[in-house]
């Protein structure tokens, strides 16, 4: 069945994207919403926790759901839904509690994302590796329809929001020229750029400011023998600076860009778990190295992982097991 069957069959849509919703997967996310919406459909928007602070000057963020916090609300709609899109995610697991819910459904399930070996979930997808962003594809899908001319405000900084912090602000290796034709595109249809940056680059608080300068200045490593830097920090730190969600975004590249290092790891312990953000240059593969070692994956040169030992046993083990992986 082709897209266009699945959408004329379909009245009641969920949009959905992975834990910790970044600005792509809440940017594609909201400009699918509003595009929806433009066609007549009866349309929501589920993530499975909360997003950053940062991010809650998108235009349609207040009518998002939260499952942590709507469970019931989530679980009627996803029961009731004709049609499940599944944004910025590869695997049902990405997305927690949510993943039972749309696994369980009937609904129609498409998926709509960029990143490597897509699990077999969905009834149509369109996975696309070497886009650099989730909302690059959404802006493709609204363009395969001819429906340009329906991109208003809401819809044109949700992709554009997606493609700049997915690409690192156009730096990434994954942008393509049709990258930059599309924030062209959006620009002359009025988008203010500069504006999009500044609310989500330029909004630090002071604790944030602070941790970001603990963390440079006491938790910065370069490890012995091989061309990795690393930055573990532990919930009492955290809590130290009085940690709010969306702090550390960005805290790996900071690693990254230091002199001779080809690879640069943040860990931070969480809630009965240690999150880890790998960044890489080059060929030194982090998706390969996450996947093998804390049950996490991602892009080549950007992937997360996951641990559930203690936090200094998930230092060690990393330490451990780079060496290995890199000699």
């Amino acid at each position: 069945m082709s897209i266009e069957e699945i959408l004329d069959n379909s009245q009641k849509v969920v949009i959905t994207t992975h834990q910790s919703p970044d600005g792509d997967a809440l940017g594609s996310s909201l400009a699918l919403f509003g595009y929806l919406v433009k066609k007549g459909f009866d349309v929501c928007v589920v993530v499975p926790d909360s997003f950053p602070k940062f991010l809650n000057w998108m235009k349609g963020t207040e009518n998002v759901l939260v499952y942590n916090h709507d469970e019931d609300v989530v679980k009627e709609l996803i029961g009731e839904a004709d049609l499940i899109f599944s944004l910025d995610y590869n695997s049902l697991m990405r997305v927690g509690g949510v993943g039972d819910l749309i696994e369980k459904s009937t609904a129609y399930k498409v998926m709509i994302d960029h990143h490597l070996h897509p699990a077999d979930f969905a009834d149509w997808m369109c996975s696309d590796t070497s886009s650099c962003s989730t909302a690059q594809l959404i802006y493709n899908f609204i363009e395969d329809f001819n429906d340009l001319d329906l991109i208003d405000d809401q819809i044109a900084e949700g992709i554009y929001c997606g493609i700049m912090t997915d690409s690192g602000s156009f730096r990434f290796p994954s942008v393509q020229a049709k990258t930059h034709l599309i924030a062209a595109d959006l620009i002359n249809r009025g988008l203010n750029h500069s504006r999009i940056h500044e609310l989500v680059h330029d909004v630090n608080t002071l604790p944030k400011l602070h941790l970001l300068g603990f963390a440079l200045n006491e938790k910065l490593r370069v490890l012995p023998n091989v061309p990795v830097a690393v930055i573990a920090i532990n919930c009492e730190e955290l809590s130290r600076f009085n940690y709010k969600k969306g702090d550390t975004e960005g805290l790996v590249n900071y690693a990254l860009s230091l002199e001779g290092i080809e690879m640069a790891a943040f860990i931070k312990e969480d809630d009965n778990k240690v999150k880890m953000s790998f960044r890489s240059k080059g060929e030194i593969a982090v998706n390969e190295f996450s996947s093998q070692n804390f049950n996490g994956g991602g892009h080549k040169n950007a992937a997360g992982g996951i641990s559930f030992t203690s936090f200094e046993e998930t230092v060690e083990l990393f330490e451990s097991k780079i060496v290995e992986f890199l000699i």
